[in-house]
């Protein structure tokens, strides 16, 4: 295993998904409201979704604080779904995530790019 400073490189992805996956799970949202399923299933995709327990804990605090809201729908397959919308608020904090991003992978990747040149 490797190491950056002393935090195993593995535990250091874990930090930075942590980081970034509640602003993921919204972005999944922002065009159509999801379900808790269709949300994991996107998510572990991309590898950002390592266990199904890190979803709900993490729907919950977004709903608490207001940045989504749920809808329970019917559903041909079986029982009802609880679906997650954006709110107005939930909104402004992924536009202001996504700019923030912008710059500091910017500067990440500017001080990559010229430690690469040294």
């Amino acid at each position: 295993m490797w190491y950056i400073g002393r935090v195993p490189a593995d535990g250091l992805v874990s930090q930075m998904r942590r980081g970034a996956l509640e602003y993921c799970v919204m972005a999944l949202m922002q065009q159509t409201p999801r379900y808790a399923f269709d949300l994991i299933d996107a998510l572990a995709k991309t590898g950002m979704l390592t266990t199904e327990g890190t979803l709900y804990p993490l729907l919950s605090r977004l709903r608490r604080d207001g940045l989504v809201k749920t809808e329970w729908r019917e559903s041909a397959d079986g029982p009802p779904r609880r679906y997650y919308e954006l709110t107005a608020e939930g909104r402004r904090a992924l536009t202001g995530f996504k700019s923030e991003w912008t710059t500091f992978r910017g500067a990440v990747d500017a001080i990559l790019q010229e430690a690469k040149k040294s």
